[in-house]
Protein backbone atom coordinates (compact mmCIF):
# COMPACT_ATOMS: atom_id res chain seq x y z
CA UNK A 1 0.00 0.00 0.00
CA UNK A 2 1.32 3.43 -0.68
CA UNK A 3 0.77 6.31 1.20
CA UNK A 4 0.33 9.88 0.08
CA UNK A 5 1.95 12.54 1.15
CA UNK A 6 0.63 16.02 1.60
CA UNK A 7 2.14 18.73 -0.77
CA UNK A 8 4.65 20.80 1.72
CA UNK A 9 5.55 23.21 -1.31
CA UNK A 10 3.04 26.32 -2.12
CA UNK A 11 1.46 25.95 -5.57
CA UNK A 12 2.70 29.54 -7.08
CA UNK A 13 0.96 32.39 -7.86
CA UNK A 14 1.80 32.79 -11.18
CA UNK A 15 0.83 29.33 -13.80
CA UNK A 16 0.96 28.76 -17.46
CA UNK A 17 -2.32 26.38 -18.22
CA UNK A 18 -1.94 25.42 -21.45
CA UNK A 19 -4.67 24.14 -23.89
CA UNK A 20 -2.80 22.09 -26.41
CA UNK A 21 -2.75 22.56 -29.74
CA UNK A 22 -5.05 26.03 -28.64
CA UNK A 23 -3.81 28.27 -26.25
CA UNK A 24 -2.32 29.17 -22.96
CA UNK A 25 -4.02 30.93 -20.16
CA UNK A 26 -1.40 32.69 -17.81
CA UNK A 27 -2.89 32.87 -14.63
CA UNK A 28 -2.30 35.21 -11.04
CA UNK A 29 -3.55 34.61 -7.33
CA UNK A 30 -6.54 33.26 -9.41
CA UNK A 31 -7.03 35.65 -11.98
CA UNK A 32 -6.58 35.03 -16.03
CA UNK A 33 -4.67 37.43 -16.93
CA UNK A 34 -4.30 36.94 -20.59
CA UNK A 35 -4.77 34.27 -22.64
CA UNK A 36 -2.62 33.54 -25.76
CA UNK A 37 -4.21 31.70 -28.62
CA UNK A 38 -1.72 30.54 -31.08
CA UNK A 39 -4.32 28.60 -33.14
CA UNK A 40 -7.53 30.70 -33.45
CA UNK A 41 -10.63 29.47 -35.24
CA UNK A 42 -10.80 32.47 -37.49
CA UNK A 43 -12.75 32.81 -40.91
CA UNK A 44 -10.76 33.78 -43.60
CA UNK A 45 -11.90 36.98 -44.18
CA UNK A 46 -10.89 37.95 -41.00
CA UNK A 47 -7.06 36.88 -41.34
CA UNK A 48 -6.41 34.36 -38.97
CA UNK A 49 -4.14 34.90 -36.57
CA UNK A 50 -3.03 34.41 -32.70
CA UNK A 51 -3.95 37.27 -30.29
CA UNK A 52 -4.19 37.72 -26.64
CA UNK A 53 -7.95 38.02 -25.22
CA UNK A 54 -8.75 38.11 -22.61
CA UNK A 55 -6.45 40.72 -20.84
CA UNK A 56 -6.87 41.53 -17.49
CA UNK A 57 -5.77 43.82 -14.80
CA UNK A 58 -4.46 42.40 -11.73
CA UNK A 59 -7.82 42.96 -10.26
CA UNK A 60 -9.40 41.03 -12.36
CA UNK A 61 -11.25 43.74 -14.84
CA UNK A 62 -11.34 43.14 -18.81
CA UNK A 63 -9.38 45.72 -20.78
CA UNK A 64 -9.10 44.09 -24.32
CA UNK A 65 -12.28 43.75 -26.96
CA UNK A 66 -13.19 40.70 -28.94
CA UNK A 67 -14.47 40.45 -32.54
CA UNK A 68 -16.63 43.91 -32.29
CA UNK A 69 -19.19 44.24 -34.87
CA UNK A 70 -17.39 47.03 -36.32
CA UNK A 71 -14.11 45.25 -36.94
CA UNK A 72 -14.61 41.85 -36.27
CA UNK A 73 -10.80 41.33 -37.03
CA UNK A 74 -10.13 43.29 -34.07
CA UNK A 75 -8.96 40.39 -31.45
CA UNK A 76 -7.50 41.66 -28.27
CA UNK A 77 -3.75 42.56 -28.65
CA UNK A 78 -2.28 41.35 -32.21
CA UNK A 79 -0.16 41.41 -34.67
CA UNK A 80 -1.57 43.03 -37.50
CA UNK A 81 -0.28 44.20 -40.94
CA UNK A 82 -3.11 45.57 -43.58
CA UNK A 83 0.22 45.93 -46.46
CA UNK A 84 2.77 43.41 -46.85
CA UNK A 85 3.29 44.07 -50.10
CA UNK A 86 -0.15 43.52 -52.18
CA UNK A 87 -1.34 40.80 -49.54
CA UNK A 88 -3.15 41.70 -46.19
CA UNK A 89 -2.85 40.07 -43.00
CA UNK A 90 -4.82 42.82 -40.89
CA UNK A 91 -8.32 41.08 -42.05
CA UNK A 92 -11.03 42.68 -43.95
CA UNK A 93 -11.16 45.10 -46.85
CA UNK A 94 -7.82 46.38 -48.32
CA UNK A 95 -7.77 50.27 -49.20
CA UNK A 96 -6.45 50.76 -52.40
CA UNK A 97 -6.19 53.00 -54.69
CA UNK A 98 -9.35 53.20 -57.11
CA UNK A 99 -8.45 56.00 -59.80
CA UNK A 100 -5.91 58.17 -59.79
CA UNK A 101 -7.41 60.78 -57.24
CA UNK A 102 -10.03 57.88 -55.65
CA UNK A 103 -9.23 55.67 -52.62
CA UNK A 104 -11.07 53.74 -50.94
CA UNK A 105 -11.86 50.07 -49.33
CA UNK A 106 -12.33 46.84 -51.12
CA UNK A 107 -13.09 43.50 -49.98
CA UNK A 108 -10.59 41.42 -52.03
CA UNK A 109 -8.80 37.83 -52.08
CA UNK A 110 -5.84 38.22 -50.31
CA UNK A 111 -6.56 38.07 -46.63
CA UNK A 112 -3.37 35.56 -45.33
CA UNK A 113 -2.98 33.71 -42.25
CA UNK A 114 -0.21 33.85 -39.46
CA UNK A 115 -0.43 30.42 -39.09
CA UNK A 116 1.32 28.33 -36.08
CA UNK A 117 3.76 25.74 -36.71
CA UNK A 118 5.51 24.87 -33.00
CA UNK A 119 5.78 25.57 -29.51
CA UNK A 120 9.49 25.95 -28.63
CA UNK A 121 9.17 26.94 -25.01
CA UNK A 122 6.46 27.32 -22.59
CA UNK A 123 8.27 27.70 -18.46
CA UNK A 124 7.17 29.59 -15.60
CA UNK A 125 10.04 31.20 -13.68
CA UNK A 126 9.97 33.17 -10.70
CA UNK A 127 12.71 35.55 -9.09
CA UNK A 128 13.38 38.39 -6.71
CA UNK A 129 12.47 40.52 -9.48
CA UNK A 130 8.87 38.70 -10.16
CA UNK A 131 7.10 36.19 -11.61
CA UNK A 132 7.77 35.53 -15.11
CA UNK A 133 5.60 32.95 -17.68
CA UNK A 134 7.60 32.96 -21.51
CA UNK A 135 6.28 31.24 -24.65
CA UNK A 136 7.67 31.15 -27.83
CA UNK A 137 6.84 29.22 -31.68
CA UNK A 138 7.22 29.21 -34.87
CA UNK A 139 4.89 30.52 -37.29
CA UNK A 140 4.23 30.31 -41.35
CA UNK A 141 2.13 33.29 -43.33
CA UNK A 142 -0.10 32.36 -46.38
CA UNK A 143 -1.89 34.15 -48.82
CA UNK A 144 -5.16 33.46 -49.08
CA UNK A 145 -4.05 31.43 -52.41
CA UNK A 146 -1.82 29.27 -50.34
CA UNK A 147 1.82 30.71 -50.71
CA UNK A 148 4.13 30.72 -48.06
CA UNK A 149 5.52 34.35 -48.18
CA UNK A 150 6.78 34.78 -44.37
CA UNK A 151 8.40 32.86 -41.53
CA UNK A 152 8.77 34.07 -38.38
CA UNK A 153 9.67 33.54 -34.78
CA UNK A 154 7.83 34.87 -32.05
CA UNK A 155 8.37 35.60 -28.02
CA UNK A 156 5.72 36.67 -25.59
CA UNK A 157 6.51 36.76 -21.75
CA UNK A 158 3.65 37.70 -19.05
CA UNK A 159 6.27 39.35 -16.15
CA UNK A 160 4.48 40.28 -12.53
CA UNK A 161 6.84 42.42 -10.92
CA UNK A 162 7.37 41.57 -7.57
CA UNK A 163 7.85 45.36 -6.26
CA UNK A 164 4.09 46.59 -7.31
CA UNK A 165 0.68 44.91 -6.73
CA UNK A 166 -1.14 47.30 -9.45
CA UNK A 167 0.43 45.82 -12.87
CA UNK A 168 2.08 43.52 -14.86
CA UNK A 169 3.70 43.72 -18.36
CA UNK A 170 3.40 41.69 -21.21
CA UNK A 171 6.28 41.28 -23.68
CA UNK A 172 5.90 40.84 -27.69
CA UNK A 173 8.75 40.22 -29.91
CA UNK A 174 8.71 39.25 -33.58
CA UNK A 175 11.39 38.18 -35.82
CA UNK A 176 9.99 38.06 -39.68
CA UNK A 177 11.84 36.63 -42.23
CA UNK A 178 10.75 36.99 -46.18
CA UNK A 179 10.91 33.79 -48.00
CA UNK A 180 8.23 34.68 -50.96
CA UNK A 181 11.00 35.73 -53.12
CA UNK A 182 10.05 39.27 -53.90
CA UNK A 183 10.30 41.99 -51.84
CA UNK A 184 6.91 42.67 -49.41
CA UNK A 185 7.17 46.44 -48.26
CA UNK A 186 5.17 46.80 -45.19
CA UNK A 187 2.82 49.85 -45.05
CA UNK A 188 -0.53 51.17 -44.22
CA UNK A 189 -3.91 52.86 -45.36
CA UNK A 190 -2.19 56.01 -45.09
CA UNK A 191 0.73 54.96 -47.57
CA UNK A 192 -1.79 53.91 -49.48
CA UNK A 193 -3.70 57.36 -49.83
CA UNK A 194 -5.53 57.70 -46.41
CA UNK A 195 -4.84 60.59 -43.94
CA UNK A 196 -3.71 59.83 -40.65
CA UNK A 197 -5.04 56.05 -40.84
CA UNK A 198 -1.40 54.80 -40.68
CA UNK A 199 -2.70 52.09 -38.70
CA UNK A 200 -0.45 48.12 -38.80
CA UNK A 201 1.87 46.46 -36.37
CA UNK A 202 0.95 45.52 -32.39
CA UNK A 203 -2.78 46.70 -32.17
CA UNK A 204 -4.84 46.87 -28.74
CA UNK A 205 -8.42 46.97 -28.95
CA UNK A 206 -9.64 48.30 -25.73
CA UNK A 207 -13.87 47.05 -24.80
CA UNK A 208 -16.54 49.43 -25.46
CA UNK A 209 -17.08 51.21 -22.04
CA UNK A 210 -13.51 52.73 -22.84
CA UNK A 211 -15.02 54.42 -25.99
CA UNK A 212 -14.62 58.35 -24.84
CA UNK A 213 -11.49 57.57 -22.47
CA UNK A 214 -8.09 59.52 -22.08
CA UNK A 215 -5.35 58.92 -24.54
CA UNK A 216 -2.31 59.33 -22.69
CA UNK A 217 1.29 60.54 -24.21
CA UNK A 218 4.70 62.38 -22.66
CA UNK A 219 3.06 65.62 -21.06
CA UNK A 220 -0.13 65.01 -23.06
CA UNK A 221 -3.56 63.54 -21.45
CA UNK A 222 -6.41 64.50 -24.60
CA UNK A 223 -8.13 63.35 -27.55
CA UNK A 224 -7.09 62.12 -30.97
CA UNK A 225 -5.04 65.08 -31.76
CA UNK A 226 -2.01 63.39 -30.78
CA UNK A 227 -2.81 60.41 -33.08
CA UNK A 228 0.06 60.21 -35.70
CA UNK A 229 2.68 61.70 -33.48
CA UNK A 230 5.83 60.40 -32.46
CA UNK A 231 6.83 59.01 -28.75
CA UNK A 232 8.92 55.84 -27.24
CA UNK A 233 5.21 55.38 -25.47
CA UNK A 234 1.87 55.45 -25.45
CA UNK A 235 -1.36 54.95 -22.67
CA UNK A 236 -5.32 54.85 -23.01
CA UNK A 237 -7.16 54.93 -19.27
CA UNK A 238 -10.93 54.35 -19.16
CA UNK A 239 -13.71 52.75 -17.01
CA UNK A 240 -15.22 49.68 -16.86
CA UNK A 241 -19.18 49.48 -16.82
CA UNK A 242 -20.90 48.40 -13.60
CA UNK A 243 -18.08 48.64 -11.61
CA UNK A 244 -16.63 52.12 -12.66
CA UNK A 245 -13.60 50.64 -11.72
CA UNK A 246 -10.74 52.07 -13.88
CA UNK A 247 -7.95 50.75 -15.71
CA UNK A 248 -5.01 52.08 -17.55
CA UNK A 249 -3.18 50.50 -20.76
CA UNK A 250 0.38 52.05 -21.40
CA UNK A 251 2.41 50.17 -24.80
CA UNK A 252 5.84 50.92 -25.34
CA UNK A 253 8.20 50.68 -28.54
CA UNK A 254 11.76 49.08 -27.50
CA UNK A 255 14.66 51.42 -28.04
CA UNK A 256 16.46 49.41 -30.80
CA UNK A 257 13.45 48.85 -32.99
CA UNK A 258 13.83 49.63 -37.49
CA UNK A 259 11.31 52.68 -36.82
CA UNK A 260 11.91 54.44 -33.29
CA UNK A 261 10.01 56.38 -32.06
CA UNK A 262 7.39 55.13 -34.38
CA UNK A 263 3.98 57.27 -35.25
CA UNK A 264 1.22 56.23 -33.00
CA UNK A 265 -2.49 54.99 -34.73
CA UNK A 266 -4.62 55.91 -31.38
CA UNK A 267 -8.55 56.24 -31.03
CA UNK A 268 -11.04 56.62 -28.36
CA UNK A 269 -13.77 58.28 -30.21
CA UNK A 270 -15.16 55.90 -32.27
CA UNK A 271 -13.61 53.15 -30.15
CA UNK A 272 -10.01 52.63 -28.04
CA UNK A 273 -7.39 51.60 -29.08
CA UNK A 274 -3.26 51.79 -29.15
CA UNK A 275 -1.31 51.26 -31.91
CA UNK A 276 2.48 51.54 -32.40
CA UNK A 277 3.30 52.23 -36.01
CA UNK A 278 6.07 51.98 -37.83
CA UNK A 279 4.81 51.36 -41.08
CA UNK A 280 2.13 54.90 -40.45
CA UNK A 281 3.36 57.16 -43.14
CA UNK A 282 6.53 55.26 -44.90
CA UNK A 283 6.65 51.82 -45.75
CA UNK A 284 9.38 49.76 -44.60
CA UNK A 285 11.50 47.99 -46.71
CA UNK A 286 11.10 44.24 -46.45
CA UNK A 287 13.53 42.92 -49.56
CA UNK A 288 13.23 39.32 -50.49
CA UNK A 289 15.09 37.16 -47.76
CA UNK A 290 15.46 40.47 -45.14
CA UNK A 291 14.85 39.90 -41.60
CA UNK A 292 12.67 42.37 -39.54
CA UNK A 293 13.10 42.61 -35.54
CA UNK A 294 10.42 44.45 -33.91
CA UNK A 295 9.23 44.29 -29.88
CA UNK A 296 7.39 45.77 -27.31
CA UNK A 297 5.99 46.08 -23.71
CA UNK A 298 2.39 46.41 -22.97
CA UNK A 299 2.05 47.32 -19.28
CA UNK A 300 -1.88 46.41 -17.58
CA UNK A 301 -2.46 48.28 -14.72
CA UNK A 302 -4.94 49.07 -12.20
CA UNK A 303 -6.65 52.45 -11.55
CA UNK A 304 -6.85 55.81 -13.43
CA UNK A 305 -3.68 57.10 -15.55
CA UNK A 306 -2.20 60.33 -16.04
CA UNK A 307 1.01 61.74 -18.12
CA UNK A 308 3.15 61.14 -14.75
CA UNK A 309 1.74 57.67 -13.52
CA UNK A 310 1.91 56.63 -17.37
CA UNK A 311 5.44 57.44 -17.20
CA UNK A 312 6.26 55.40 -14.46
CA UNK A 313 4.28 52.28 -16.15
CA UNK A 314 6.30 52.90 -19.54
CA UNK A 315 9.21 52.89 -17.37
CA UNK A 316 8.42 49.90 -16.16
CA UNK A 317 8.33 48.15 -19.39
CA UNK A 318 11.15 49.62 -21.07
CA UNK A 319 12.66 48.48 -18.01
CA UNK A 320 11.86 44.79 -18.64
CA UNK A 321 12.49 45.01 -22.33
CA UNK A 322 16.27 45.79 -21.59
CA UNK A 323 16.63 43.34 -19.29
Amino acid sequence: MTTRLPRLDTRPALRALHDVGRAVDVVHDGTTLARYVYVPDDVQLESPKPYVHPLRTRGGDLVSEFRPHDHVWHKGVAWSLPVVGDENFWGGPTFVSLEASEHGYVQLDNDGSMDHQALTRLDVSTGTAGDRVDLAHTLAWHTQGGEHVVDEDRALAVVVPADRDDAWVLLFDTTMTNVSGRDLPIGSPTTRGRENAGYGGLFWRGPRSFTGGTLLAPDFAGGEEVRGQRGPWMGFTGRQDGTGNAATIVMVDAPDNPVHPPQWFARRDMFACLNPAPFFSEEVPFDAGATLRFRYAVIVADGTGDPASAAALAELGTGILSA
